[in-house]
């Protein structure tokens, strides 16, 4: 916070003019305020926006350890950050300092104002981002995780927090001295670790992502019997940019994602070949990006929501999810992308988060700075993990079945790759065994030309080889290629199947077997597997969900 207030004061904390008050004015309404009186607490997540017109209010981190003062508002401030737009609960309290009088706006009349208002909007949209970026860096929050290193399910609710940009303190029984009192307050044992002590509302042990997101409040709250206009199936760069356009058109607009905004392109350290970034963006950057611009036009997005049944004998289309929830659309959006294929190896599972990655960002390089790693993958996001890991890694050794790296990889990567010292590329080789007792510890590959076996002493191996894509719970609704991609367009009508078409006309470019139901990105047969493409197909299937939905 520091940092930022040193270079962005005026950004992170603008002082609004009486022209642009009184714009807000006509939102919001008065409030008479008294010294000490708390106008919201941390996880609260129908509070207002409250722009400070006499007196000042203090924006309050509580902690374990006691609160921490993080600013002071005076007339013309106003408060709130992301999750104040996103309808999450709150990370913070807001209480009166001077007693005076406060113009609040909920937060449907905020929505208004971000996207009507020109100046108010990139006024507002830059201090919000710019504040929970603030509360992330200085891990300003009373949410506290504490775990250990060499814990799976500790990597897993950082993973998942991280992800979803969502402000905790991490402490690590093995480093932290005040730990030991922590979980005698909380009457934990060390053996119980992953907790997460949730706004000081209770303790989770080794919570599920599902348990997570309703403790904190990471989600907007969502009126299940209400029939969308499109709800879309995954954040990933294909459903955010359906969600951004579908929402920005007037569309009532529900985002399901089961882990967090990004898919797997959010895992990528480095994208230097997406256009407008010439100087590259983070997976997870960009998919934070696409995730703002989403909620400001007013799309309802969740996350840790499995949808695990399509029901589509009937319209409106219903999505069966998770622990007996369900959602209905008018529409659908398939966007539920691939994931990275797993090593066929005995035990290999055993060492998910204990050595073994399918997502190579700054959380998962801290773990192995300074050590040797495997990358296996011969596809841009491998060329860009070995790149990104080789900047603090001893050595980066490239694994790859094929002779080389030209016909998987994007030139630019692979100049970079022949050109870094510490990279070696296997060729022609795949991974034969891994081995370890509590965590990974060594790495066998095998040169398939030669047979040759090499066993190294290596603790961190990263998976980033092929696509399997997430559309086991579509089987028996929609039609699914030999390798279970959705196919779409005039195509399941032209290759000599029988697949029932119900309508006269064809269907279009990115609609399934079923009207109204369309998939786009790399869930869907044929696509082309690079983030511009998927963003492009989000964005092109809006304009055919309003040719259905006026049908």
């Amino acid at each position: 916070m520091a940092d930022l207030l040193d270079t962005r004061r005026e950004q992170i904390f603008p002082v609004l003019t009486e022209r642009q008050l009184a714009r807000l004015r006509a939102h919001g309404h008065l409030m008479r305020t008294s010294a000490g009186e708390v106008l919201s607490e941390p996880g609260d997540r129908t509070r207002p926006l409250f722009v400070v017109l006499k007196g000042s209010i203090e924006i309050i981190r509580p902690g374990v350890t006691g609160d921490q003062l993080i600013i002071v508002l005076t007339p013309g401030q106003f408060s709130g950050e992301m999750s104040t737009l996103r309808g999450q609960g709150s990370v913070v309290r807001i209480r009166v300092r001077d007693a005076g009088e406060i113009l609040a706006l909920d937060e449907k009349r905020l929505r208004v104002v971000v996207q009507t208002d020109a100046e108010l909007s990139e006024l507002l949209m830059r201090a919000f981002i710019l504040r929970r970026v603030a509360l992330i860096a200085q891990q300003h929050s009373d949410v506290v995780l504490i775990g250990s290193v060499h814990s799976a399910a500790t990597l897993r609710v950082q993973q998942f927090l991280t992800r979803n940009g969502f402000p905790y303190v991490y402490l690590d029984v093995e480093h932290d001295p005040s730990v030991e009192s922590l979980l005698h307050r909380f009457d934990v044992q060390v053996g119980e670790i992953p907790v997460v002590v949730c706004h000081e509302h209770g303790v989770l042990k080794n919570p599920s992502n599902e348990e997570l997101v309703a403790c904190l409040g990471m989600n907007p709250l969502i009126d299940e019997a209400q029939v969308r206009d499109l709800i879309v199936i995954g954040a990933g760069p294909a459903g955010l940019a359906a969600a951004v356009y579908g929402a920005s058109e007037g569309l009532d607009v529900l985002v399901l994602e089961v882990n967090a905004p990004g898919g797997q392109a959010g895992s990528s350290s480095k994208i230097e070949n997406y256009l407008g970034f010439p100087t590259g963006v983070s997976g997870q950057a960009l998919a934070g990006r696409a995730l703002v611009q989403a909620q400001k036009f007013g799309a309802d997005v969740t996350v840790a929501r499995e949808a695990i049944r399509l029901h589509c004998d009937r319209t409106p289309y219903c999505i069966e999810l998770a622990n007996d929830h369900r959602v209905c659309g008018r529409s659908i959006v398939i966007a539920t992308g691939a994931q990275y294929r797993s090593l066929e190896l005995l035990d290999a599972a055993r060492f998910i988060g204990l050595g073994l990655y399918y997502a190579a960002t700054a959380l998962e390089g801290k773990l192995c700075s300074g050590q040797p790693v495997v990358v296996v993958g011969g596809g841009n996001s491998a060329g860009q993990a070995a790149i990104f890991l080789s900047t603090d890694c001893h050595h980066v050794h490239l694994v790859v079945r094929a002779r080389d790296l030209t016909d998987s990889m994007s030139r630019y990567l692979i100049r970079r790759i022949e050109e870094t010292p510490n990279i070696t590329l296997h060729a022609h080789t795949e991974i034969a065994a891994l081995s370890g007792t509590d965590k990974l510890e060594s790495v066998t590959w095998r040169n398939n030309q030669t047979g040759e076996m090499q066993t190294q002493e290596i603790s961190h191996l990263f998976l980033m080889m092929g696509a399997v894509p997430n559309t086991g719970w579509l089987k028996g609704c929609i039609d699914l290629d030999s390798k279970g991609f959705v196919r779409t367009g005039p195509q399941p009508r032209r290759d000599g199947q029988d697949v029932h078409w119900p309508l006269t006309r064809e269907p279009y470019l990115f609609e399934t077997n079923r009207p109204r139901i369309f998939a786009v990105g790399d869930v869907r047969s044929g696509s082309v597997k690079r983030v511009a493409a998927a963003v492009g197909e989000g964005s092109a299937c809006v304009q055919l969900v309003h040719h259905v939905l006026h049908e």
